[in-house]
This record gives structure tokens, C-alpha cells and sequence, in this order.
């Protein structure tokens, strides 16, 4: 495998070694408002995430997705039902889970190798190696050369690079993903999502992916799971045959099979979108 990278550093990883399934059982949560009254932000949710598979989740805002990903990363834990990795329960921060914020979250202070290198080092990797493990991650992700750059030197889509560079570097099991690609524009999000796509296929960790571009969710995943307006709940699974690797995800948005997969989608999200935005004006009103 060494040889299709023969510039990786030793001990860099390849692949996953052990990407791990998820298994998410009558998944409850519920949450006192400032009120001190009980709110469900997600109900009954059940999900099986296969090994290396990428899911992607999508629903109107406020349906539940980020808490399902709190539960799954161990961030909190379920007010009921059970969250699995690997056939082990999940009680506490999740061993082999990179997350990936819609914010950037990187240290301001430290430098684009700086951030990086946290991940490594934080896990016991000798400063040497893990530097040059670091700046082997950051020439994959197209950020040779500004190694020694702060986070606010950069546009919005180098730093999501260098935020894709830190969550993978550790070769999760794992990645969970909310939103990362959101707030950049059309041009630059069509690059991170072919970037990403190569970069899973070379490690293949099981990925929960949450987003509210469609288009995006059926470019990127193996399976799409539609959720309820609030409180979340599953309401359809979708499986997205389309060949892998899948290639430029601009052209792939044009094919036919992506097109009548977006529209069965579609068919199902609409109405919890429309459910979604009259509880909304509602509350408004």
C-alpha cells in the first residue's frame, strides 16, 4: 500500500484498520428549556451505520441531527434508548471519533501546523513523526506552504481544510461531520466535497454526515436518512447506488440516476421541511 504514497512519512496511516458500525436504539433525548419545562429534541431514533459506510443526514433545522451526533461522539449522553460503536455501549467520549464542527474550531493562537499536530502528539506520537505526519496531511489537503500561517491568515476554505487535516489525521474510526462545508460558497464547497471524497476513500472510516444541502447528502453518501420535523425521529433510508468512486461531484449532480435519487428524496423531506417552517412561524406569530 506504502507504494501508491511513497511520500507518506512512517507510520502514516492508509486505511481505517478497524472502522467500526454504529448502532443507534430508540435514541431519546430531552432537555430542560430555561423555563424549566421538558423539551424532546429527538424521539425513538434507530439507525445502523455499517463499517466504512458514509451516512448522510438531512432534515428541516431544529429536527435533532447535531443531538443524534452529540450522542453518537459521547459529548452527552441519551435520556433513553442506546447508542453502539463497535458492539460497545457508549458511556463517555467515543475512542477513534474525529468531529468536524460547522465552525472551524481551531486554536487562533497556533499556527495551521500547530492545530494539526494536536491530534497526534495529544495521543502520544513522538513530536518528530507526528510533525512530519502533519505536514504530509496538510500537502494531501492542498496547504503545503502555509504551514506556519494562523488561522485568521486564511479564507474560509483553507481553514476548513486544515480542520478536515486535524480530524483525519488521527485515522479515525470515526467521523462525524455537522455542516462542515456550509457556510462556503458554491465553488470552493464543490472542491471540499471531490477533496473529502478522495480522502475517505483512501482511510474508509464509517462517516455521519449532517447537512441541509440535498444535493450534497446524495453527491457524497452510500445512504441518506431523511428526519422528522422536532421532535427527530427517522422517518425514511434511502440507499444511493451510485458507483464509487464517484468523481467530480458537479458532474455527478447532472446524471440521471442522481437526479431521480434527489427527487424521491425530495418527495419525502418536503413535507417535514413545510411541518417544519409553520411550527416555526408559529412560535413567531
Amino acid at each position: 500500500m506504502n507504494a501508491i504514497h511513497p511520500n507518506r512519512p512512517p507510520g502514516a496511516p492508509e486505511r481505517a484498520e478497524d472502522a467500526a458500525g454504529i448502532d443507534i436504539v430508540g435514541l431519546t433525548k430531552r432537555y430542560l428549556t430555561p423555563k424549566n419545562e421538558t423539551f424532546t429534541a429527538i424521539r425513538d431514533v434507530t439507525l445502523r451505520v455499517e463499517p466504512g459506510e458514509f451516512c448522510a443526514i438531512v432534515g428541516p433545522t431544529g429536527c435533532g441531527k447535531s443531538t443524534t451526533l452529540a450522542q453518537v461522539s459521547g459529548l452527552e449522553r441519551p435520556s433513553a434508548g442506546s447508542v453502539k460503536v463497535h458492539d460497545q455501549i457508549v458511556d463517555g467520549i467515543t475512542n477513534g471519533v474525529s468531529y468536524m464542527f460547522q465552525a472551524d474550531a481551531l486554536f487562533p493562537w497556533k499556527t495551521v501546523l500547530g492545530n494539526v499536530l494536536i491530534g497526534p502528539v495529544l495521543l502520544g506520537t513522538p513530536k518528530k513523526e507526528a510533525t512530519l505526519l502533519a505536514r504530509d496531511w496538510l500537502r494531501r489537503v492542498g496547504l503545503a506552504g502555509f504551514e506556519d500561517r494562523y488561522p485568521h491568515q486564511l479564507s474560509g476554505g483553507m481553514r476548513k481544510r486544515v480542520a478536515m487535516a486535524a480530524a483525519l489525521i488521527n485515522n479515525p474510526r470515526i467521523l462525524l461531520m455537522d455542516e462542515p462545508f456550509g457556510a462556503l460558497d458554491v465553488q470552493t464547497k464543490a472542491i471540499m466535497q471531490n477533496e473529502l471524497l478522495q480522502l475517505w476513500e483512501e482511510l474508509r472510516p464509517s462517516v455521519l454526515f449532517i447537512t441541509h444541502d440535498l444535493d450534497e447528502a446524495v453527491a457524497l453518501a452510500d445512504k441518506v436518512v431523511i428526519m422528522t420535523s422536532s421532535p427527530g425521529t427517522i422517518k425514511d433510508v434511502f440507499e444511493i447506488d451510485l458507483p464509487r468512486p464517484r468523481g467530480d461531484v458537479q458532474k455527478i449532480r447532472h446524471e440521471e440516476r442522481f437526479l431521480e435519487l434527489q427527487g424521491q428524496i425530495w418527495e419525502s423531506l418536503k413535507d417535514e421541511v413545510t411541518r417544519a417552517y409553520k411550527q416555526s412561524a408559529g412560535v413567531a406569530a
